[in-house]
């Protein structure tokens, strides 16, 4: 049986196709009755930027303002990952995340 470069895609290469920040984006403005990104960047507490770098996917949705938009929204942190294509069911920790840095000893 012959495999095909679909069938030797690692999961970050289809987590990669289906991440789409503009499809959370749009459908917030549209249950927010928003008239713009600017309207939803003052109604979500962030600066305009912010939410055209999303858009552009130079800067990642981030934890915390999935949190934000839960709490403006009401809708779930899975629903709000959902609509953004984000269906991973687990998150890698990088191996230096919640270690302290060692302290420089004098010799």
């Amino acid at each position: 049986m012959k495999h095909t470069q679909r069938d030797r895609q690692s999961p970050t290469q289809s987590y990669d196709e289906t991440y789409d920040p503009n499809r959370l984006l749009d459908t917030l403005r549209e249950r927010m009755h928003l008239k713009n990104d600017a309207a939803l960047s003052r109604a979500l507490e962030v600066a305009p930027p912010v939410i055209s770098k999303m858009r552009h996917r130079t800067l990642p949705v981030g934890a915390s303002l999935l949190i934000r938009m839960h709490e403006v929204t009401q809708l779930s942190i899975r629903d709000l990952r959902d609509l953004m294509g984000d269906r991973r069911a687990r998150y890698r920790v990088s191996d230096t995340q919640g270690k302290q840095k060692r302290k420089m000893m004098n010799a």
